[in-house]
């Protein structure tokens, strides 16, 4: 990708991914430009398909849940056509590494919502910690279990009562304990994985 293409993707980006500085924007569409190498050649959806993304998220932040990677993907994944451009990507970034709390539980909060109709039912809510709570081989039935947790969650953070939680019920327990903002399985980067990623994405912007 020639310099003066790099420099007007990157300006323009860097309005829309405001928590980057224009140089780790720069090095961002690089990045993905090795993880796509046909990105620049072909016209059309160029991009990170559901299998390499799913694949960055892995070994880059660790994450196993085939599930809430997924999510991850269809988040980021703003127009629906099934791979993530260079846009979505920088942009998904900003707010998976440094967005803000009312960023972040946006974000969650559509990871979350597996159907897309704007709460997070109890049905949702059996299939993500099913999903990412570890088997116990002991017990006679995991279900009962989660069963259980998901009724205690509900108790905690569904507001209005009313069964299910909408954006603000999240939001309003999110406010009072940070802790619940990945309360459905991790779907965020921790620190050490950010950390290395940015060391490593903008290393040679130097004065991280």
């Amino acid at each position: 990708m020639n310099r003066k293409k790099l420099q007007k993707q990157a300006e323009a980006l860097n309005r829309s991914a405001r928590h980057f500085r224009r140089p780790e924007v720069e090095c961002l569409i690089r990045l993905f430009h090795t993880l796509v190498p046909e990105a620049g050649e072909r016209r059309g959806a160029a991009g990170l398909d559901r299998n390499a993304f799913r694949s960055v998220l892995h070994l880059t932040f660790g994450m196993t849940d085939d599930m809430i990677m997924d999510r991850v993907f269809r988040a980021f994944d703003k127009d629906n056509d099934s791979c993530v451009s260079v846009k979505e990507w920088v942009e998904g970034l900003s707010i998976f590494l440094r967005g803000t709390l009312e960023e972040k539980m946006k974000y969650c909060f559509e990871v979350y919502d597996l159907n897309g109709d704007g709460y997070i039912s109890r049905e949702e809510m059996f299939h993500m910690l099913k999903n990412s709570l570890l088997k116990q081989p002991t017990e006679e039935d995991p279900d009962e279990g989660i069963k259980d947790l998901v009724e205690i969650t509900l108790k905690k953070m569904d507001y209005d009562h009313d069964g299910k939680l909408s954006y603000a019920d999240f939001e309003k327990a999110v406010r009072d304990e940070n802790l619940l903002l990945e309360a459905f399985g991790p779907c965020l980067p921790d620190i050490k994985s950010s950390m290395a990623f940015e060391m490593q994405a903008f290393q040679e912007t130097h004065d991280l």
